[in-house]
This record gives C-alpha cells, sequence and structure tokens, in this order.
C-alpha cells in the first residue's frame, strides 16, 4: 500500500525543474521511485543515534556531465543527497560505489561538518543495466556535500 501511495502522489519522483535540467544535459539513466536505506550510527545536533536504520525513496539521474542521487518525503521535492560532476576531482566526506545493484553512499559524517560524528550510508536499491554501467565515465566517486545533506538524510529540520 505505500508504494501506491508514494507514487499516487508522486513523493519518489524527479522534480520537473531538475528533470529538464538533466535533459538538457543528456540523460544516460533515470530511475525513480527507487527503494533507499539510510544506515546512521552518530550525532548531529538535534539527533542521536546507534545504530538507526529508516526507509526511504528517491531517484538516480546518471547524466554525460554528473551523477545525482535524491531523496523524497513529500510530494514534488526532492533533496539531493549526491550532485557529483564526473570530471571533479575524486576526494571527499563520501565514497559512491555504483553497481548493478544500485548505488551506495557513505559518509563520516565529522569529515562533513565537526558538530557531526559518526557514520551514515545510504543505499539506492535498483537495478542497473550493465550497457548504462559502461556507459559511465567511473563506477566510483568521492565528494563533499554540505552540512544540510546530513541533516536532510537524518531526518533533522536543519535552519542555518
Amino acid at each position: 500500500m505505500a508504494i501506491f501511495l508514494r507514487r499516487l502522489f508522486g513523493i519518489g519522483k524527479l522534480p520537473r525543474e531538475m528533470r529538464e535540467q538533466f535533459d538538457s544535459e543528456g540523460i544516460i539513466y533515470l530511475a525513480e521511485y527507487v527503494a533507499v536505506t539510510r544506515r546512521f550510527t552518530g550525532k548531529v545536533p538535534g539527533h542521536r543515534a546507534s545504530g538507526s536504520f529508516a526507509s526511504y525513496v528517491g531517484s538516480l539521474v546518471f547524466t554525460s556531465q554528473r551523477a545525482v542521487a535524491t531523496l523524497s518525503t513529500v510530494p514534488k521535492i526532492a533533496g539531493r543527497t549526491m550532485d557529483v560532476r564526473w570530471n571533479d576531482p575524486q576526494q571527499g566526506a563520501v565514497k559512491a560505489e555504483i553497481s548493478s545493484s544500485g548505488v551506495s553512499l557513505a559518509a563520516d559524517i565529522a569529515a562533513v561538518d565537526p558538530k557531526f560524528s559518526g557514520q551514515l550510508s545510504l543505499t539506492y536499491k535498483v537495478d542497473i543495466p550493465e550497457d548504462v554501467l559502461n556507459r559511465l565515465p567511473t563506477r566510483q566517486l568521492a565528494f563533499d556535500v554540505p552540512p544540510e545533506y546530513v541533516y536532510r538524510a537524518v531526518g533533522v529540520p536543519h535552519n542555518p
């Protein structure tokens, strides 16, 4: 029933403005309504957890220029968890691995913000065809994210 309601209300669908932007970059792969599992152990201001597990829904987009992942909890809004250009330097607090079974993101959140500590991982569970994987410039990425990406993923409101 939950999957039906998410689709009915568009939770997990890429917002139109984002889709138009990615269309102009040449979409290699797009998956919407992707099951996302989040694991979190650590603390951020306003939240502490030990082995916390949650399920979300989101989207994955690979264009000729970049890789993007989103999380959605309400209709027509998608917060980014990954937005990295293929040719960016491969360094940062977040490591991403793209495989035939989806995308895994792992972050040492203390490297994102000194007020944070612990580990955060997001797993996007979707079958990615081998021909798509072969078209990607790389299957492993490393990048930095702003603190609001972490707050969003752990479910804590962020007021900068």
